[in-house]
């Protein structure tokens, strides 16, 4: 892949990290309410996403500065490596959710 067309497709995917920003700070806005149901307050999965959800926004402005460094210090795989990180701690988080009691 070209190198112009890297940056084009991580512009883009830099434009999806931020659009989800959003999202995740609703979702760490609500995840206290992963602790409602009170037998959570024992399961380490709840604990986990609670985490995960708190954590999502900060993954979502730190990947693409990360990637962005990678990607001029010419660092191919390392760039999209962490660009995934988002995409990644979205989907750790939704697994977690399924061992959540309801």
């Amino acid at each position: 892949m070209s190198r112009r067309w890297e940056a084009i497709w991580l512009v883009m995917a830099t434009g999806i990290s931020l659009a989800a920003l959003p999202i995740g700070a609703a979702a760490a806005l609500l995840s206290p309410m992963v602790f409602d149901p009170h037998q959570n307050l024992l399961n380490p999965a709840a604990w986990l996403a609670f985490l995960l959800m708190i954590t999502f926004w900060i993954v979502c402005l730190a990947a693409p500065y990360a990637a962005w460094v990678a990607f001029h210090r010419r660092m191919g795989l390392k760039t999209w490596l962490v660009m995934s990180a988002p995409a990644l701690w979205a989907l750790s988080a939704v697994t977690m959710m399924s061992f959540l009691h309801n």
